[in-house]
């Protein structure tokens, strides 16, 4: 008879905070190192550990559309390459392969000590390069399919055995409009790789081969008790919810997306039956995406659920007892070639809010109302104000959170898929030919309730030379609802104000600015959770 060996719940802990210190350091590494303002200002990237076999063992507190889908191109570089070397480090993007959209590039590369059979970890790094061709700047276009959005890249050798791979670099270099970026960018991410692997290196040798990768595998067996616990004390049952996209930017619209949610002894299935077929705009969705929406919502329940606990576990063994069904072909899971740059920002918002709206129905007391809802992207790229010097802009906002079951929500923050900073107001103005002549809270767009629902952001940018770009925003005319008699927030409103006239725009639209136009973004307000008192 064997006995199951039980993992000491101190040594647990101790691996777990030393394996999350492997990707913060990362992290720091990339922010110091990167060249673009998106990057080392917004800190628009995600960096994470994996197990050998390819499961997120654990992650930087960094973004969470990005960690959720990383999985999926860990696995493809390691199908394309099963072996990696010390010192390679593979590259890809490619939406179809576990990517998000095309901006978001992905490197990947083997942790194997010398004498080692097989990589042990592997370490990853994702970030969003401001742009990577595609016709408008800033890599947003409202594309109807993906080889309009810019360069798709499959899994290749970014870096083999230590030597950067020049060929490779110049074809990335030739096809976006600001290639010195772009080389910092990477660059950074490959200085991230040298320095988790160091870290991971010093761990393997302090506690030995086994010892390293025992606990990386104890650490996913104990997440997944963890979200199995949370799942046996929601009540077993059929939790449905519905709610839309406002349009997909080429006339088609609103986009219903549809979920069930069954939840019995410890497990849940997740089902999207009945949403939108892929459109032919920018708002699909690919399967990654998806998945990091649901896993991201869980896990919210989860760290809710014990709060008590300064840090519950945040890998992929959280994810074993969840089980999605995604219809083929539609906006939650596109086939080749949608569109999909607005996916990954506007999509993963609301499909966030619908499985939200499910769960508020099972678990009432632990669900926030209707967030924002989006993420309000402009990109902006042209001349600088020296009439030579390419730039390429992009930027998110924040927004009005929804209101809880106990306290508002706030104002003005980043929500949900979203993790970054703002770009200060002082390195933005530095780095491109932009004013920034308002930015505070727009006050009375948070819905009413017993709990009020943060207010949203007010932003006026004055551009100071010609540009071109991309407006991709949400919740434009529908508004981020309510729970438990709550009112839903404003929506938001974009205008273009030239010469002092103000023309309302689309929630989608191509820019073509002149000097002098302000872009003025009023973000959309979360839901009031309550009756008003």
């Amino acid at each position: 008879m064997t006995c199951r060996r039980t993992p000491d719940p101190a040594r647990l802990a101790l691996f777990e905070s030393a394996f999350m210190s492997v990707a913060e350091e990362m992290g720091t590494v990339l922010a110091r190192t990167a060249y673009s303002p998106n990057i080392k200002e917004r800190r628009d990237f995600s960096c994470a550990v994996f197990t050998a076999d390819g499961e997120l063992a654990a992650q930087a507190a960094h973004i969470p559309v990005h960690l959720g889908a990383m999985p999926m191109s860990v696995q493809a570089a390691m199908k394309a390459f099963p072996g990696m070397r010390r010192g390679d480090v593979v590259i890809l993007n490619d939406p179809y392969r576990g990517g998000t959209h095309l901006p978001d590039i992905t490197t990947v590369s083997p942790v194997r000590p010398n004498g080692s059979g097989r990589p042990l970890f592997y370490l990853a790094t994702r970030a969003h390069h401001a742009d990577i061709g595609g016709g408008t700047p800033g890599s947003f276009p409202l594309a109807g399919d993906l080889h309009g959005e810019g360069l798709c890249i499959p899994p290749m050798l970014l870096q083999e055995q230590g030597r950067i791979n020049r060929t490779l670099l110049d074809i990335i270099h030739a096809n976006v409009r600001t290639p010195e970026e772009r080389d910092g960018d990477l660059r950074g991410q490959l200085a991230a790789h040298t320095a988790g692997e160091q870290r991971l290196l010093d761990l393997i040798r302090r506690h030995g081969r086994r010892e390293t990768v025992t606990a990386g595998g104890d650490l996913l067996t104990y997440g997944e008790a963890m979200m199995t616990a949370v799942l046996n004390d929601i009540p077993d049952g059929r939790y449905e919810a519905e709610d839309r996209l406002d349009d997909d930017g080429r006339g088609h619209g609103p986009l219903p997306i549809k979920v069930v949610i069954h939840i019995r002894g410890g497990n849940a299935t997740i089902d999207f039956d009945g949403s939108s077929p892929q459109t032919r705009g920018t708002l699909n969705a690919v399967a990654a995406i998806t998945h990091a929406a649901v896993y991201y919502c869980f896990l919210c329940v989860m760290v809710t659920r014990f709060r008590t606990l300064s840090r519950p576990p945040a890998n992929q063994g959280c994810f074993r007892p969840l089980t999605l069904k995604l219809p083929a072909g539609s906006v939650v899971h596109a086939s080749f070639p949608a569109a999909v740059s607005g996916g990954n920002v506007e999509t993963s918002q609301r499909i966030v809010d619908v499985v939200f709206r499910a769960l508020a129905a099972a678990c009432p007391d632990l669900i926030p109302a209707a967030s924002q809802g989006t993420m309000n992207n402009l990109t902006l790229g042209g001349k600088g104000l020296d009439g030579r010097s390419p730039f390429a802009y992009y930027e998110t906002t924040g927004g009005g959170m929804g209101a809880r079951p106990d306290r508002p929500g706030m104002d003005a923050v980043q929500v949900h898929m979203t993790n970054t900073l703002n770009t200060p107001v002082e390195a933005l103005e530095a780095a491109y030919p932009f004013r920034i002549e308002h930015y505070g809270i727009a006050t009375g767009t948070g819905g009413r309730g017993q709990h009020r629902g943060g207010h949203g952001i007010r932003r006026d940018l004055r551009v100071l030379s010609d540009a071109d770009g991309t407006l991709v925003t949400e919740r434009r005319t529908t508004r981020p609802y309510g729970l438990q008699g709550g009112e839903p927030g404003r929506e938001g409103e974009n205008l273009l104000i030239r010469k002092n006239r103000k023309t309302k725009l689309p929630g989608k639209a191509e820019l073509h600015l002149q000097t002098g136009d302000v872009i003025r973004i009023r973000t959309p307000g979360g839901g009031g959770w309550g009756n008003p008192v």
